[in-house]
């Protein structure tokens, strides 16, 4: 079983800052891609930011410039600074991590955190 733990959401205005972190725990063999999702009220989840097991890196457009991810593989942990944050990047934010666990070593599957809400107001 693999569990991953987020922390670091809350309010803050506009133009403020946060740091979301996620680790991973449980029977883990190795983790490829770990990537932070958010999901407005009524909207679909979307991607945010990406990172692959060797620092490879995607943004969505609309966090590029603003937001950095990162990770500490030796705590399996990925990380979110966000700077000059907007409203609009009001949601619920979730960590996914694409674990290979020690318990089926033949399948890679995406686990997801519980979320943590960020709000940005005006």
């Amino acid at each position: 079983q693999v569990q991953l733990v987020e922390s670091g959401g809350g309010l803050v205005q506009a133009g403020g800052s946060l740091r979301l972190s996620c680790a991973a725990s449980g029977s883990i063999f190795r983790i490829n891609n770990m990537g932070w999702f958010r999901q407005a009220p009524g909207k679909q989840r979307e991607s945010v930011a990406v990172i692959s097991s060797g620092g490879s890196i995607n943004y969505a457009n609309s966090v590029k410039g603003r937001f950095t991810i990162s990770r500490d593989n030796a705590k399996n942990t990925v990380y979110l600074q966000m700077n000059s944050l907007k409203p609009e990047d009001t949601a619920v934010y979730y960590c996914n991590a694409a674990v290979i666990s020690t318990q089926a070593m033949d399948v890679l599957y995406g686990y997801w955190g519980q979320g943590t809400q960020v709000t940005v107001s005006s």
